[in-house]
C-alpha cells in the first residue's frame, strides 16, 4: 500500500465523482481509476459502490476512509512537528472564520511578532469550519463555540454584544435602546443561515413568536453596513463589526441573551507550531484588552 493511493482514495472518497477528483489531483481518469483498483486490491474489499463515474462509500470505504485520514494526519503533524523544531522554512498559520470582523487587530499584531510567518484565513460557515478543524486541515478556528465535539478544543475568549443598525433617518433611530419585538416588522438584511449571528437572531424570534423579514441575504457581513447606510433595512451587527458611518446608528438591544461567544477552536490532535503557540496568545491578549475596556 502506498501513500499515494491513500491521498487519492480520500479525495475520491469526498467527491464521490472520479472526473471531478482527477481535476483536483492534477492526473487522468484512467491513472486514478487504476490506483483506486490497486488499493481495492491491496485492502481485498471494494470500497465504493460503483454508478457509471459517480461512486458511493460502501460500508468497507467509510471504515477505511476513518483510518486513512487518521494515518495521513499523523504524518502530516510529524512533518510539521519535525519542521518547526528544526527551524526548516517560515511556515504558513491556517485560519478558519466565522467572527472574521474581529480579525484585523489580531493579525496586525501578530505579523508584529512573527513577521517571517504567512498566513492564510478563510471565512466559513460553522459546519464548513468544524469540518476543516476536524481534518486537520487549519490551525485554528474563530467562531462562535460549537457543541462539544471529541478532538476539538474550544475556549471562549470573548463575549461579543448584537446591536441594531439602523438608517440615521430611521423613525427608532433615536432610541437608546431597542428590543428585538420592536423589530418584528423591519426589513432585515443578514448573513445567510449558518452563520453564527444569524441563527441567534433567528432563534431568538422565533421564542417571541415571529419570524425575521430578510430582503437581502448574503455572505460578506462587512456589506451589511453599506446597505443599511443606503436605506434599505436594518441588520444585526455584533459589536466588534461596527464600522463608524455617518448614515448609521447603532443601538444596543434590551435583550441581554442577543450575544455571541467568540471562541478559539483547534484540532487538539493537530501539533502547534511555535507560530501557533504565539498566534493563540495573540488572540487572549487582545480580547483581554476589551474586557478591560
Amino acid at each position: 500500500m502506498e501513500l499515494l493511493q491513500l491521498q487519492y482514495f480520500i479525495e475520491v472518497a469526498r467527491t464521490e465523482h472520479m472526473t471531478e477528483a482527477a481535476h483536483t489531483l492534477h492526473v487522468t481518469q484512467s491513472s486514478l481509476s487504476k490506483t483506486i483498483r490497486r488499493l481495492e486490491e491491496d485492502v481485498g474489499a471494494p470500497l465504493f459502490d460503483r454508478n457509471n463515474r459517480r461512486l458511493r462509500l460502501n460500508e468497507f470505504g467509510i471504515l477505511f476512509l476513518k483510518r486513512a485520514e487518521k494515518a495521513l494526519f499523523e504524518l502530516e503533524q510529524g512533518k510539521r512537528e519535525i519542521r518547526d523544531l528544526a527551524n526548516y522554512e517560515p511556515d504558513t498559520l491556517k485560519l478558519v472564520v466565522t467572527a472574521a470582523s474581529t480579525l484585523p487587530p489580531i493579525l496586525v499584531e501578530f505579523r508584529k511578532q512573527m513577521p517571517q510567518i504567512q498566513f492564510h484565513v478563510e471565512r466559513l460557515t460553522a459546519g464548513e469550519m468544524e469540518e476543516r478543524l476536524r481534518r486537520g486541515e487549519a490551525d485554528f478556528g474563530l467562531s462562535s463555540p460549537l457543541a462539544a465535539k471529541d478532538g476539538i478544543g474550544c475556549e471562549v475568549v470573548h463575549i461579543d454584544p448584537i446591536v441594531a443598525a439602523l438608517p440615521f433617518d430611521h423613525p427608532l433611530a433615536k432610541k437608546s435602546m431597542l428590543s428585538l419585538t420592536e423589530l418584528r416588522d423591519e426589513w432585515l438584511i443578514g448573513v445567510k443561515k449558518g452563520y453564527g449571528t444569524r441563527n441567534l437572531i433567528d432563534a431568538a424570534a422565533l421564542q417571541y413568536g415571529f419570524a425575521p423579514h430578510y430582503v437581502y441575504e448574503g455572505d460578506e457581513p462587512s456589506r451589511l453596513i453599506a446597505l443599511v447606510e443606503a436605506g434599505i433595512g436594518i441588520a444585526f451587527i455584533p459589536a466588534t463589526a461596527k464600522e463608524e458611518r455617518s448614515g448609521v446608528r447603532y443601538i444596543a438591544l434590551k435583550e441581554k441573551e442577543l450575544s455571541r461567544e467568540i471562541a478559539l477552536l483547534w484540532n487538539t490532535e493537530r501539533y502547534l507550531s511555535r507560530a501557533a503557540k504565539v498566534f493563540r496568545e495573540v488572540v487572549r491578549a487582545r480580547f483581554s484588552e476589551n474586557t478591560r475596556l
